[in-house]
Parts: C-alpha cells; structure tokens; sequence
C-alpha cells in the first residue's frame, strides 16, 4: 500500500513538473518573441505610437462576400497564371526578400551603385533606421485582423513552400514585404531622384509577387502602399531622419562626381 502511495504521489510530482516545464517553456517563448521583436525596432526612428495607426485610418480588409473581396479572388487567379511565366515567378521569389541586408542587392542595382555599411555608410544608415520604423506600421494592422492568407483560404500551394508553415496564421492584412519595398522605393528615390521610375517599377512589382506566390491578396499590397507612403511622410517631421537624410543625399553627391 506504501509503495502504491508513492508511486502515486511520483506520478502527480511529475505531471506537476511537466506542466510546470510547458509554462516556462512558453514564458520563454513569449519573452524570447519580445526580445526578437525589440532589437528589430530598436533603431526605428518612430515608436509603435508614434507611426500612424492604420487602423485608425485605413478601411477593414474587404469582408467575404464583398464585390471588394471577389476582386481579390480574381487577382488571386491572376497571380497563380502569372506563375506559368518561369521569369516572373522566379522573379517572385527573389523579391520574397525581407531582411533590409537581403533585399539591398537588388535594389542597388536599379539605384545606380552597390549600398553596403562599407560603399555607403550613410545611406545605409538611414535604409536600416527608416524601413524597420516604414514596417512597424503595419504590425497593429496585421495583429487586429489576422486576415487568412490566399493559399490558406484556399489551401493551394505557394511559390514559397518554405514559407507556408511558419506563415500560415499570421495576418495576411497589410502586407509586411509591400510596406517594406514600396518604402525602400520612396526612400531611394528621394537620394536619387534620377532613378525614380526604375526604383518605383520595382517598388510596384515587389508588391505584386506577393500576390503572384500567393501569400497576399490584392486588397493587402494596395494597403501596403498607402500605408508606407503615410509612414514615409510621418518621417519627414522627424529631426533625426532628415539630419540623416541629408547625411545620405551629400554621401550621394560625392560618389557621383
């Protein structure tokens, strides 16, 4: 009977002990999160509070049933007929770049020379303190509605296969890439305002793969646009953007002599 007891009482010892695990694990997890979440933004020019709260002032995501929604259906479609084109799909899945340091390449290219911490100290300096403050908007939008992404919806693959786990319950309203490349194309464009047209035609295509791999609905990247352009001119009444605007337009001047 002793013995029965204690066993008994090892088994409740050890359940305790499980759950006790699982919630610092989750603790844990929850403060790792927070922590990711901080060093990303800890150089934003702009605080959560301060960027411009989108729900506030940007409409809902079109409602199911919508003639709104059903326009996204139907780009949605577009998207999955673009993909028969092998060079726009893989184009696609170049741009699902999203760290800054990945997506630079290729907008250096088209911005007219190479922007790295060692080429262009300034202009990088400002590219890495401006797009995570552009991105931050969009983070209140996206946790409010949680809209289920395309391939959710209608449980059909991706151009990103990779992705589709990890992605798949989190809000698909705006959309994070559009922000971030439509806000890199503002940026850029202002140092280099010669390579406007060609930094705006990929600023508009970034958005658009997101629909082609399927990960955004159409009615998300139209968001997106808006939402950087109301961030990026949020910025311009930020005295240490435009001290460190300035910095990257002289830095600018001078390699181009």
């Amino acid at each position: 009977m002793i013995e029965y007891y204690f066993v008994s009482l090892q088994k409740i010892f050890c359940l305790l002990m499980t759950k006790k695990s699982i919630l610092l694990l989750i603790a844990a997890t929850m403060l790792s999160s927070s922590v990711v979440c901080a060093q990303k933004y800890k150089d934003a020019y702009l605080t959560a509070e301060e960027v411009p709260n989108a729900v506030y002032w940007l409409p809902a995501p079109p409602a199911p049933g919508s003639s709104q929604f059903m326009a996204d259906i139907a780009q949605y479609f577009w998207g999955k007929q673009q993909r028969q084109d092998s060079l726009r799909a893989q184009k696609a899945i170049r741009e699902v770049a999203f760290e800054t340091d990945e997506m630079l390449p290729l907008f250096s290219e088209v911005f007219g020379m190479e922007i790295s911490p060692k080429t262009t100290p300034a202009i990088y300096k400002v590219i890495n303190r401006s797009i995570p403050t552009i991105r931050l908007s969009a983070s209140k939008p996206k946790k409010t509605y949680l809209r289920k992404r395309p391939y959710v919806y209608f449980n059909e693959p991706t151009l990103i296969p990779a992705e589709e786990e990890e992605l798949r319950n989190t809000g698909s309203y705006p959309s994070g890439q559009t922000v971030k490349g439509w806000g890199m194309a503002l940026l850029l464009s202002e140092i280099n305002p010669n390579a406007q047209d060609a930094l705006f035609k990929l600023g508009y295509e970034w958005g658009q793969s997101r629909v082609i791999a399927g990960y955004h609905w159409q009615s998300d990247v139209d968001a997106s646009r808006m939402l950087a352009a109301a961030c990026f001119a949020r910025l311009h009444s930020c005295k240490e953007f435009l001290e460190d605007m300035e910095d990257a337009k002289e830095e600018f001047k001078k390699l181009n002599k």
